[in-house]
């Protein structure tokens, strides 16, 4: 009982009913994990040791409440199994809201959990430097059979951070923050960008050879398909690319 783990799920409905009664989830249309949005759900969460998987907590919730706001209610009912021992919430980036971490705050309960880019911002992330970092001493599990030179190597940098509430009489939080680099995440991610501009330079070649056809006939119809092509990419910051137009027929020619 020391480890529980904790996972929500939506479950998909059949029958025909009014409603639930007072005391009972009530079933809503919403966002299925099953991909069933013609069906009413139920969410369900539950609760099992680490040691065994066996179910100690569990709760029914209405389809309408976000998985976010079932937190809270989580939280309280885990930490009336625990008793007076410290409590670690270890979650996924849905763990993070303000409401969320006032309640773990208060509550006494300990956290750990990725923050998404709602609460770091992209520029607060490129602005970090390897070198201000420390090397620590871990191996991934999937690195653990290599050579030691094959191995990704990973640091780490904390600071603090504060997030505000939605009110002004919100108290202000005072969180501590970890950026952790993998090398492999990173030569993995250096060779996904490379591969963008190349597969955006692949359709605008295949488009260059349809100028003029039906599907292509007017400059605008070829802008779009530029535009479409940037975003499809990702490519849109840097990709520049001008039509030339046949000047009796006003058919684009060439990019």
């Amino acid at each position: 009982m020391t480890r529980l783990h904790w996972d929500m799920t939506s479950i998909s409905l059949h029958g025909d009913y009014d409603d639930a009664e007072p005391q009972y989830a009530r079933p809503r249309f919403g966002h299925p994990k099953d991909r069933r949005p013609d069906l009413k759900q139920v969410q369900a969460g539950i609760a099992v040791s680490s040691d065994g998987a066996i179910p100690v907590f569990h709760r029914a919730y209405d389809d309408a409440a976000g998985e976010v706001g079932q937190v809270i209610g989580a939280m309280q009912g885990l930490q009336k199994l625990a008793g007076p021992q410290q409590m670690l919430m270890i979650g996924d980036s849905k763990l993070v809201s303000y409401a969320n971490l006032a309640a773990m705050i208060a509550g006494g309960v300990d956290f750990i959990a990725p923050a998404s880019k709602h609460y770091v911002s992209a520029e607060t992330l490129a602005g970090q430097k390897i070198s201000a970092a420390i090397r620590v001493d871990y191996v991934a599990a999937r690195d653990e059979g290599k050579p030691i030179e094959r191995r990704a190597v990973w640091h780490v940098r904390d600071d603090v951070m504060t997030l505000a509430g939605p009110r002004k009489k919100d108290p202000v939080l005072t969180l501590r923050r970890i950026f952790v680099h993998s090398s492999a995440r990173a030569q993995a991610a250096e060779a996904a960008r490379a591969k963008k501009p190349a597969r955006a330079g692949e359709d605008l070649a295949r488009l260059e050879r349809g100028l003029g056809s039906r599907h292509y006939p007017t400059q605008q119809a070829v802008t779009d398909r530029i535009t479409a092509i940037g975003r499809a990419r990702r490519v849109s910051a840097y990709l520049s690319a001008v039509t030339g137009t046949d000047p009796d027929t006003g058919k684009p020619t060439h990019l």
